[in-house]
């Protein structure tokens, strides 16, 4: 049994899928890999399923009917993995933009400390690799322009190849996680340090995709940065603390 759960949702990933699930089971430490997958067209999903009779105790499949958004898959993967005994959580591409090796040392950073570890871009040693000026242009205005509204010490806020402690997860109220797309990576880094926990961002290599389609275009992005004023309002009345049960909730009726 591993302490580890890579959650990695998929759309149309048949020319990634069986490559990302080998590499990541050629680590060598043991992961387990949990795919959501958004009902595919292309069979990304019957191609899990074949993959499952290898690897029985450690590849799992949730299956969902359509698109339902980034922010929702993941969080279906926490409650699955929630519902388990997994300590660490893993958020991942499925098109080799993240490393897979990387994921050893984001979890050599939260065995050592931190409650959050990001794989960034933008911190010291972090790297872009075959992107276009226009679009390295954009995600630097949107990591600048998220760090001015949050006033997050995060370099590399939209980051989405992270690692969570369980305990983060668990103090979180995921119900109150009001974004679905683009914006959810930011707001759940906002929500895990409203809370106090500590923020630790891992230096990565970050690779546009070489197989397959991109989803992500300049209108996710506009909708996003739309989104962090609304997140960042929103935190004033909405924390995102799991609220304890009210002390009547509590009491057996013993009449």
């Amino acid at each position: 049994m591993s302490d580890s759960l890579v959650i990695i949702p998929t759309y149309n990933e048949k020319e990634n899928i069986a490559k990302i699930i080998a590499a990541v089971y050629a680590l060598e430490k043991s992961f387990h890999i949990l795919i959501v997958d958004d009902g595919s067209p292309d069979g990304t999903g019957q191609i899990v399923k074949d993959l499952q009779k290898v690897h029985t105790d450690s590849l799992f499949l949730l299956e969902r009917a359509g698109k339902l958004g980034l922010g929702t898959a993941y969080i279906n993967g926490f409650e699955w993995g929630l519902g388990r005994s997994y300590q660490y959580f893993f958020e991942m591409d499925a098109d080799f933009s993240h490393s897979p090796k990387d994921l050893l040392r984001l979890y050599e950073a939260c065995v050592g400390g931190a409650d959050l570890a990001v794989g960034s871009r933008y911190v010291k040693g972090g790297k872009l690799e075959n992107w276009p000026i226009d679009r390295i242009l954009l995600s630097y205005g949107a990591s600048w322009y998220v760090r001015l509204i949050t006033q997050m010490p995060v370099k590399d806020p939209t980051a989405g190849f992270v690692c969570y402690r369980r305990e983060v997860l668990e103090a979180l109220d995921l119900s109150k996680i009001s974004f679905i797309g683009y914006a959810f990576q930011i707001e759940m880094k906002f929500a895990t340090r409203s809370l106090g926990f500590r923020i630790e961002e891992v230096p990565i290599t970050f690779v546009d995709r070489v197989e397959g389609t991109s989803k992500m275009n300049s209108s996710i992005i506009s909708e996003a940065m739309k989104g962090v004023i609304q997140m960042r309002w929103n935190s004033f009345f909405n924390a995102y603390k799991k609220e304890a049960p009210s002390s009547l909730e509590n009491k057996t009726d013993i009449s």
